[in-house]
């Protein structure tokens, strides 16, 4: 009976076990996870609501949803898609709704229905918790009926690697001279130390956020906390600009676009208001959330009481550059609750894009966020992992 290691069980390992198991019943799969539980990480995803995955709509290219690995997961989605994630839970007993957000949940909002469903399936492997992996090694030998692989000693016919983020790096794959992408974080909120912005902590609104002298973007819900930013659009942000903010120690200056809309419309609203309402206070003409609209006028170096009739063109210019562009300091980062993603790990140069197979060594893969593949917020970094994973477990199979 053909042996098949699967390390690490997180989405991408159970998902690749639970269907290595359904597509060939005669396989002994044995699921190495150093912690004391699977799916950890799938429990809290989502505030623990494990948004599953993501509708696309929206999504013009792959590349605004995953920054890096585009190439990879436009081939892998055509294998399993979020349509077929969606049919795969809800077939096994998880029905799902979709959010106007765009991303999948389940109907009861618990992550422990995807994490139940999931052990469920991997039924009949044998899971082996707190079991770190030590050393992975191809046999060298010549004796036909030896399994090509070892991993702590015991050997192996397949091997997947799926340990997902690689914080810690990845010693056990070291002898094997592989091509390693640094890691660092990804999803993270920005601190910005300007006590007159934060102290509007709570407030959201929809804008457009950048990085100044980048090309870095994004735009949706940005929420003002008690140390900076946060919010889908600072959490996208943080994943495109992932590795150019790393390599700059997290500072920098962030670019505001507070209604997210190009400048030559909010001059062109802005004089429109100033011709309407000559004698009104520009205070009382609230665009924003009146604290959000106060602190701005104060940003554009504006007096309380002034009139629309007294901004002049100086003032028109100071206003449509504070709304369009306004400047914040960036003076780190801050984790997003317990998620934690990263960017880096197992280079995709190593990896057969069509199987996951490893080039150099035959009969090793890899899947999910192990390999340098990792997405924005909203249930695509979960979508990577099964499409990867049911990859590995097809390749594996076919290659049986």
């Amino acid at each position: 009976m053909p042996r098949i290691a699967v390390i690490g069980a997180g989405a991408a390992g159970c998902f690749c076990t639970a269907n290595l198991l359904e597509q060939a019943p005669g396989l002994s799969v044995t699921l190495f996870e150093a912690g004391p539980k699977a799916l950890a990480k799938v429990a809290i995803t989502g505030g623990g609501r494990c948004n599953l995955t993501n509708s696309f709509e929206g999504i013009r290219s792959l590349s605004e949803a995953y920054p890096r690995g585009e190439r990879v997961m436009k081939r892998a989605l055509k294998t399993f898609s979020q349509e077929d994630t969606c049919a795969w839970f809800e077939g096994r007993g998880v029905p799902l709704t979709l959010q106007e957000d765009h991303c999948w949940f389940p109907v009861s909002q618990d992550a422990m229905d995807v994490v139940r469903c999931l052990l469920k399936a991997c039924k009949g492997a044998d899971i082996r918790l707190n079991t770190p992996v030590r050393d992975i090694s191809p046999c060298h030998s010549e004796r036909s009926e030896e399994s090509p692989w070892k991993v702590n000693g015991e050997a192996f016919d397949r091997v997947v690697v799926t340990t997902g983020g690689v914080r810690g790096g990845l010693p056990f794959l070291e002898s094997l001279n592989l091509e390693l992408v640094p890691p660092v974080p990804s999803l993270f909120t920005f601190n910005v130390p300007d006590k007159d912005l934060t102290a509007l902590m709570g407030l959201v609104v929809e804008a457009g956020i950048g990085l100044n002298g980048t090309a870095f973007r994004s735009n949706g819900p940005l929420l003002i906390t008690d140390w900076g930013f946060s919010g889908p659009a600072t959490l996208k942000l943080s994943s495109y600009a992932a590795r150019h903010l790393a390599e700059n120690g997290y500072k920098g200056t962030l670019s505001v676009n507070w209604l997210n809309t190009p400048e030559a419309q909010i001059r062109e609203r802005l004089t429109q208001l100033a011709s309407r309402n000559p004698q009104k206070q520009i205070s009382t003409t609230h665009l924003l959330q009146g604290r959000l609209w106060a602190h701005l006028l104060r940003k554009a170096g504006l007096r309380e009481d002034i009139r629309w009739a007294e901004l002049g063109s100086k003032g028109l210019n100071r206003l449509t550059a504070t709304l369009s562009a306004s400047s914040y300091p960036l003076s780190g980062k801050s984790r997003f609750r317990e998620e934690f993603v990263t960017a880096g790990g197992v280079a995709l140069s190593n990896v057969n894009p069509g199987s996951l197979e490893c080039k150099r060594h035959p009969g090793l893969y890899f899947a999910g966020e192990v390999l340098d593949i990792d997405a924005i917020t909203g249930g695509f970094n979960l979508q990577a992992a099964w499409s990867t994973g049911y990859i590995c477990a097809q390749s594996i199979v076919r290659s049986l």
